[in-house]
């Protein structure tokens, strides 16, 4: 089952090629990160994601609907989050569904419904709190949260809307590492109730792409690392996926042992990150060949 699927997409800004024939398709309930040298072109594919920037040639398909505009399907959690000073973190959470599911005149001509509805809101907004360790808070402005209870807040902000998928642009980038070490925990919440939605045999509700300069938090959060850059043979025309393989996959309860992904964060640094080493990139994307070659495990991803 796939959520996300990118068939043959390019982009360029005028005579300028940033993307060049990118290929991709991202599973129900995978976590995946991507990593790349600065300027490779990792913010214009999110946006095409996103449907903010179509691309020049090529298709983005989500679920089975085209993205050519943004779409509820798609969410985004920026660097900098963007929160409602005058809302509580509660308030901010459910705004969204507010928006989604009412009108002004509804709010205004059926005050009745509009209240038992605004309730359904703030308690689901309630659920998502909790989700990412922020519960207790749910009352606090945005002045009173650190940055890292900020950055909750935005994530819950777009888990509300339950996106087929959703995107964070660098979004622990400006934390200290505590916090940063925290909300990596969150992450590997989310993916935990992605494997026991699988075990139940229910679709996982979580398909989150994250963008990060950081490898050894590409290979701690996710189960899969897209490296994209334009170190390639054909890289005059623009950066495409040059590594794709499975990350180690970490519980919240594991140790944050790094020297399980020394081997592969050296791989990544000399594939994708390294003018030197052009290599057939073409050896380093085996992730639905090694998914399709394991056994059958109970909460792999599909």
């Amino acid at each position: 089952m796939s959520n996300l699927e990118i068939t043959g997409l390019s982009h360029a800004y005028g005579p300028k090629r940033v993307l060049n024939d990118v290929n991709l398709r991202v599973g129900a309930g995978q976590v995946v990160a991507l990593v790349g040298p600065s300027g490779c072109g990792k913010s214009t594919l999110l946006r095409a994601i996103l449907g903010t920037h179509p691309p020049t040639e090529g298709t983005v398909m989500v679920g089975d609907k085209l993205v050519d505009c943004p779409t509820r399907d798609v969410g985004i959690v920026y660097q900098h989050y963007s929160l409602y000073e005058f809302l509580t973190a509660r308030q901010n959470v459910a705004f969204g569904l507010k928006l989604d599911q009412t009108s002004t005149p509804f709010r205004w001509f059926n005050p009745l419904a509009w209240r038992k509805l605004r309730r359904r809101h703030l308690e689901e907004a309630d659920d998502f709190l909790a989700k990412v360790g922020l519960l207790p808070a749910r009352d606090q402005y945005p002045s009173e949260m650190s940055g890292g209870m900020r950055q909750r807040v935005a994530i819950a902000q777009a888990l509300i809307m339950k996106p087929r998928v959703l995107l964070l642009d660098e979004p622990f980038g400006a934390l200290d590492e505590a916090t940063r070490e925290e909300l990596q925990l969150m992450l590997l919440r989310l993916y935990a109730e992605n494997v026991r939605a699988r075990e139940e045999n229910r679709e996982p509700p979580y398909t989150v792409i994250i963008v990060t300069h950081e490898l050894n938090e590409a290979l701690f959060v996710s189960d899969r690392v897209i490296g994209l850059s334009q170190h390639h043979a054909d890289g005059a025309n623009g950066a495409t996926i040059v590594y794709d393989r499975p990350a180690p996959v970490f519980k919240p309860e594991d140790p944050k042992d790094l020297t399980r992904f020394i081997a592969q964060k050296e791989e990544l640094i000399g594939c994708v990150f390294s003018e030197s080493q052009r290599r057939d990139h073409r050896d380093f994307i085996t992730f639905w060949e090694e998914h399709d070659k394991a056994p059958a495990v109970a909460g792999a991803p599909m």
